[in-house]
């Protein structure tokens, strides 16, 4: 365990892991991004449901004030 490369290398790995450990955070970790992601998603998902029923809606207080459309237009 005497060889130069060996202790060359206990050393840089002892200053990486060193300056690992000591070194300030630096922007969100992978759980951070990860429970921002899934608020987004559902966000996203809610808005998406609440338009889809508004949008039912509308459709169906159009075709009650229309008596329910014609006969698509069949030209006779």
């Amino acid at each position: 365990m005497n060889h130069p490369w060996i202790i060359y290398l206990t050393a840089y790995l002892g200053v990486r892991i060193h300056r690992a450990r000591t070194a300030p955070t630096r922007g969100a970790s992978a759980v951070e991004w990860v429970i921002i992601t899934a608020i987004i998603a559902g966000v996203a998902l809610g808005l998406a449901t609440l338009i889809k029923t508004l949008v039912e809606q509308k459709q169906s207080e159009i075709q009650g004030t229309f008596g329910g459309g014609g006969d698509g237009g069949g030209g006779e």
